[in-house]
């Protein structure tokens, strides 16, 4: 079976305040105990804020390191979840249910587990 990774999109800024915020993690957890018992999931994370990235950069002979996100934007990657599902739109479809909960872009892009 397919592997996916949905990766969650949010806007930069604080999060929403916990009357707003609670609701959606308690349909979250719901969500991924309806995708365990579908035996789709795989494994889930959630991502600190980008301000607390590293970048990496190897360039003739030297990596340089940069304190950020490699990207400025005005949204930046929340967490993701990695789901098995038999095609695309399977995979498409755990998707939906994950931006109708949360509210937010989910790009679902397929796993390549060979040599990169």
């Amino acid at each position: 079976m397919q592997q996916y990774m949905l990766t969650i999109y949010q806007p930069d800024g604080d999060p929403p305040p916990p009357e707003v915020l609670d609701p959606i993690m308690r349909e979250l957890d719901a969500l991924n105990q309806e995708l365990r018992d579908a035996g789709a999931w795989v494994f889930a994370g959630g991502l600190h804020p980008p301000g607390t990235a590293t970048v990496l950069h190897h360039k003739d002979g030297d990596t340089l390191v940069t304190d950020g996100p490699f990207i400025e934007g005005k949204e930046h990657i929340g967490g993701f979840t990695v789901i098995q599902a038999p095609d695309l739109d399977a995979a498409l479809e755990w998707g939906r249910k994950v931006a109708k909960v949360i509210g937010l872009p989910i790009e679902v892009r397929p796993m390549y587990w060979g040599h990169c």
